[in-house]
C-alpha cells in the first residue's frame, strides 16, 4: 500500500509578522537606532536573528497630533520606542478623565430609571440611540478597524491642565506592562506628528534573553518604577524599612513561565485529557527541590500539586499576590534543616514570578518576624505546634474534584464568575429575564456551560483578573471600570472589530447586530453594511442593586463567585 502520510512544515510564529508592512529598508533604518545598533548581532542564532526579530517582532506606525498610544489601566503586550517627534506621558497626579480615554462614564440609575425599565425598553433587540455615535467632545475617532484611534482634540489645552512628561527620539515606554501583562500606569499620547516603533512581547522577551545590556536595563526600569512598590504591598515585607527593600530588590530575580498568548490555544486544549493539559504546564519548581527562593507571583496564575500514585493533585491555585515555599523556608531556618518542597507548582497560562533568595530572606526578614507572626505564615497553631489540619483539597470546605474541576477550565480566572446550583435552579429563568430588564431587553449572558456534579458555570462575563479580552481593543472601548474593576464595553467607541470577542478564551462577548427606534439596522455610510457592536455582561455596574441575575433568583441557586475567595465559595456551597 502506498504511503499516503500528510507532511506539512510546522507553524512557525514568524508566519505571522508583527508589521507585515515592514520592508528591508525600514529593518536597516531600525537597526541604527539605539539600543539595536549597540546590540552584537552574533549574539542572535540565525533561526532569530536580529534583523529577523526587527522584521517579524516590531512595526513602524506613524501618529498624529493627540493621538492615544497607550491608555492608564490598559493591559498591553508591547512596547514603544520613539522613533521621530515627541509622546507626552501624563503624570498620575493629574490622570485624564475616563471619556477623553474612549472608555464610558459610570453612572448609576436612580430609583424611579431603574423601575421605569420593567416598561420603556425597547421592543426590538439591540437597539441604539444612533446619535451617541458622532464625534463630539474632548476626544474623538479616527481610522477604522485595526487602525482606528482615539485621539485628544485639544491638547493644548490638556497640557496646560495636566501635569506630563515629555519623550523624546530614542526613548521607550511600555515594556514592563509588556513583558509582566500588567495593567499600564500613565496615558500616553503623542505631540505633533511621530513616528514610534512598536515592539510585540516576543520579541520585547528575544532581546532580553540575547542581549544582556537590554536586560539589565529593562531589570533596573522595573526595579527603579514597580518592584519597591511590589514588595512593599507583600503582607511580610510591609513592615521593613526602605533600606532593606532596597537590599531586597536588588537580589530579586525575574522570570516568566509559560505561553502569553496561551488563550489562543486553550479552546483546542480545553477538551483534551487533564494529564496532557497538565504536562503543558511548565513546572516553575518540583515536589522535592531545595527552596532556593521564595516566590512571589506577580501575574498569572500558578497551579500547586502533590504527587499521587503516578499522577498529581491539584491543592490549591495562587494568584497575583501570593507567594510560594515560605513554608519549607522559615522550617528550615528555624529547625537548621534542609526539608524539600512539598508540592510542585505549574504555570497556569502565563505566570510572571519574583524569585527573592532564601539567603536574603532568612538573612533580611525572618529575624525581624516574631514568632507568632512566624506561626502565622506557616499555618502552625498554638495548641500543638503542627500544621493545622486542612482537607486534601487545600482549601477547607472544598471538594478536591471542584478544586480540580475550576482550575483545568482556569475559571479560578474569574472575579465574577456565575456559579448555578442545579439542584435548586427550577429553571424560571428569572435570571435572564431581570438581565434583559436591565440592559434593554437585551439579556447578556446564556444559562448553559460547563458541569461538574450538579454545578454549572454559566457562559457571563467573569471579569477576569487576567482579562486577555482588553489586550489590543484599538479605541479602548473594553476596559475597566475606575469603581469596582469590572470589565466593560463602551458602546460609544466600540468599532466591531471582534477584537476582544475572539480573545475572549470562554466565548462570553457576542458581536451583535445594532438597531435604530424603529427597529432597523444602522448602517456604514460608507459600505451601507450593518453597525456591528461588542456585547457581554457588565455586572449591572449601572443598575442600584448590582447583579440583577443574582438578586433575582427565587431560590438562591445562582452566585457571583470572586475565585479569589474560596472560603466564601465553600461556604456558599456547603450552605
Amino acid at each position: 500500500m502506498a504511503d499516503t502520510t500528510t507532511t506539512i512544515q510546522r507553524p512557525q510564529r514568524w508566519d505571522s509578522p508583527f508589521g507585515p508592512e515592514m520592508t528591508d529598508a525600514d529593518v536597516e533604518r531600525v537597526l541604527a537606532l539605539e539600543p539595536f545598533c549597540n546590540m552584537d548581532p552574533e549574539r542572535f542564532p540565525a533561526s532569530q536573528s536580529l534583523a529577523g526579530v526587527i522584521k517579524n517582532d516590531t512595526r513602524l506606525i506613524r501618529y498624529n497630533d493627540g493621538d492615544i498610544l497607550v491608555r492608564a489601566g490598559d493591559y498591553g503586550n508591547s512596547a514603544f520606542l520613539v522613533v521621530s517627534g515627541e509622546a507626552h506621558v501624563v503624570l498620575p497626579q493629574t490622570p485624564l478623565p475616563e471619556e477623553m480615554l474612549g472608555r464610558a462614564t459610570e453612572r448609576t440609575k436612580g430609583i424611579v430609571e431603574a423601575v421605569s425599565q420593567l416598561w420603556k425598553n425597547s421592543k426590538y433587540p439591540e437597539v441604539r440611540d444612533h446619535n451617541r455615535y458622532e464625534d463630539g467632545g474632548a476626544t474623538g475617532t479616527r481610522g477604522s478597524d485595526q487602525h482606528a484611534r482615539i485621539f485628544l482634540q485639544d491638547v493644548p489645552t490638556v497640557l496646560n491642565e495636566h501635569r506630563t512628561r515629555t519623550l523624546g527620539a530614542g526613548e521607550m515606554f511600555g515594556e514592563i506592562a509588556a513583558l509582566g501583562r500588567t495593567q499600564r500606569t500613565a496615558t500616553v499620547f503623542a505631540g505633533g506628528d511621530s513616528e514610534l516603533l512598536e515592539i510585540r512581547w516576543q520579541g520585547l522577551k528575544e532581546l532580553r534573553r540575547r542581549v544582556d545590556e537590554f536586560r539589565k536595563h529593562v531589570d533596573n526600569l522595573y526595579r527603579q518604577r514597580s518592584l519597591t512598590a511590589h514588595l512593599q504591598a507583600t503582607p511580610m515585607f510591609e513592615h521593613l524599612s526602605d533600606e532593606v527593600i532596597e537590599k531586597i530588590a536588588d537580589e530579586t530575580l525575574f522570570e516568566t513561565y509559560g505561553n502569553f498568548d496561551w488563550h489562543t490555544s486553550y479552546k483546542r486544549l480545553s477538551e483534551g485529557r487533564p494529564e496532557d493539559r497538565l504536562a503543558r504546564e511548565p513546572v516553575i519548581v518540583s515536589e522535592g527541590d531545595y527552596p532556593d527562593g521564595l516566590l512571589l507571583v506577580r501575574s498569572g496564575f500558578g497551579r500547586i500539586s502533590k504527587s499521587v500514585n503516578n499522577g498529581h493533585r491539584t491543592l490549591q491555585y495562587i494568584g497575583a499576590g501570593k507567594v510560594f515555599g515560605l513554608q519549607e523556608i522559615i522550617h528550615n531556618w528555624r529547625q537548621k534543616d534542609s526539608r524539600p518542597l512539598q508540592t510542585s507548582l505549574r504555570a497556569l497560562g502565563y505566570t510572571d514570578i519574583l524569585r527573592v533568595p532564601t539567603k536574603i530572606i532568612e538573612e533580611l526578614v525572618l529575624p525581624t518576624l516574631t514568632d507568632e507572626a512566624l506561626n502565622r505564615l506557616t499555618g502552625l497553631t498554638h495548641q500543638t505546634s503542627r500544621p493545622a489540619e486542612a482537607d486534601t483539597s487545600g482549601v477547607v470546605g472544598l471538594d478536591a474534584g471542584m478544586l480540580e474541576f475550576l482550575v483545568e477550565y482556569r475559571y479560578i480566572n474569574g472575579s465574577a464568575t456565575m456559579l448555578i446550583d442545579l439542584d435548586r435552579c427550577v429553571r424560571c429563568d428569572e435570571c435572564v429575564t431581570a438581565c434583559a430588564k436591565g440592559h434593554d431587553n437585551n439579556p447578556r449572558f446564556n444559562r448553559h456551560g460547563r458541569r461538574y456534579d450538579h454545578y454549572m458555570v454559566a457562559n457571563a462575563c467573569m471579569h477576569c483578573a487576567d482579562p486577555v479580552c482588553m489586550i489590543g481593543c484599538p479605541t479602548g472601548a473594553i476596559h475597566r471600570s475606575s469603581s469596582a474593576g469590572q470589565v466593560v464595553i463602551n458602546d460609544d467607541t466600540c468599532i466591531g472589530c471582534s477584537t476582544c470577542a475572539n480573545s475572549c478564551p470562554y466565548d462570553n462577548i457576542r458581536m451583535v447586530d445594532v438597531r435604530d427606534q424603529n427597529g432597523a439596522f444602522i448602517l456604514d455610510q460608507s459600505m451601507s453594511a450593518p453597525i456591528v457592536k461588542a456585547t457581554k455582561c457588565d455586572l449591572c455596574v449601572d443598575q442600584p442593586g448590582g447583579p440583577a441575575c443574582q438578586r433575582a433568583c427565587p431560590h438562591d441557586a445562582l452566585k457571583r463567585v470572586d475565585m479569589s475567595d474560596m472560603g466564601s465559595l465553600a461556604d456558599w456551597l456547603d450552605r
